[in-house]
């Protein structure tokens, strides 16, 4: 049988614009979010995840309005993350037009917030991205933009947030993101190892051929440093396939009625793992 493939390019922004960087430092703009959003959805991505990189470090929420502006133009599903500290921060990201939202150093920080957002929303919108990184012989979670290691395990974590309610896990590797040298396939197997749900693989896609490795690893979808894909419909009412998934728990205006979204970013495979990626050309 052969698998269904999803590939969904990750914006990273910063201060409003799109950054590309190495290894999660040396930023360098590469454009208006707005513009890129609108490129990569005629291109063919079947869905966009929106990383605000620089919130939780600037201690501030997402740039709500920006948000706004990027969903305007999509009708693909739209994945935003970053500052997200509160039910009521996940809120405000859904009513301005995002599909799922994705929280990582609010939820390193009190591992209950994903319980709350799980209540609140459901599953089906609440994403928790991993950043993480090799030391030793260990792989570790990072936070803050991965400018803070911390001491907690990959699998320790992975599997907490699944049993908290996490209806996917968008996971970076900080050693291959920016490299182009392909994704890292024994982080994605320790993560996979400890859940069930949904994996996006994101960091080092760099050709076709490191996507079709990553399926012989049992990984459902990939993410590839630029806005991501999946298919399927969204939260907010846009479509981008076949595939479906129950409703957010979230009333938001009629015009971004939900009616459904497939469950995983990047690359994706029916029952195995996902990938993402995040731009790097």
């Amino acid at each position: 049988m052969s698998l269904a493939v999803r590939v969904i390019p990750c914006l990273d922004v910063a201060a409003g614009r799109v950054v590309k960087g190495l290894k999660f430092e040396n930023l360098r703009d590469a454009g208006d979010p707005v513009e890129a959003a609108r490129r990569y959805e005629a291109e063919g991505a079947d869905e966009l995840c929106f990383l605000d990189v620089a919130a939780s470090h600037e201690e501030r929420g997402t740039l709500v309005g920006l948000v706004a502006r990027v969903a305007d133009v999509l009708s693909i599903p739209f994945t935003v993350g970053g500052g997200v500290r509160s039910v009521e921060d996940a809120g405000a990201l859904l009513v301005a037009g995002a599909d799922r939202v994705t929280v990582n150093t609010a939820a390193v920080a009190d591992p209950r917030l994903v319980t709350r957002l799980a209540e609140r929303f459901g599953s089906q919108c609440v994403v928790v991205a991993v950043d993480a990184k090799r030391l030793g012989e260990r792989f570790v979670v990072s936070t803050h933009g991965g400018r803070r290691i911390t001491e907690i395990e990959l699998a320790t974590w992975v599997a907490e947030v699944t049993a908290r309610g996490a209806g996917e896990i968008l996971l970076t590797s900080m050693d291959a993101d920016g490299t182009l040298a392909g994704f890292d396939l024994a982080m994605l197997k320790v993560a996979r190892e400890v859940t069930s749900v949904p994996i996006v693989a994101s960091g080092g896609a760099g050709s076709l051929a490191h996507f079709a490795r990553r399926c012989w690893k049992g990984a459902r979808t990939r993410s590839w440093r630029r806005p991501s894909s999946t298919t399927g419909p969204s939260p907010s009412g846009r479509s981008s396939g076949p595939s479906r998934r129950p409703a957010c728990r979230f009333a938001r205006p009629s015009r971004r009625a939900w009616r459904g979204s497939p469950s995983t970013q990047g690359v994706s495979f029916p029952s195995s793992s996902e990938t993402s990626g995040r731009e790097t050309s």
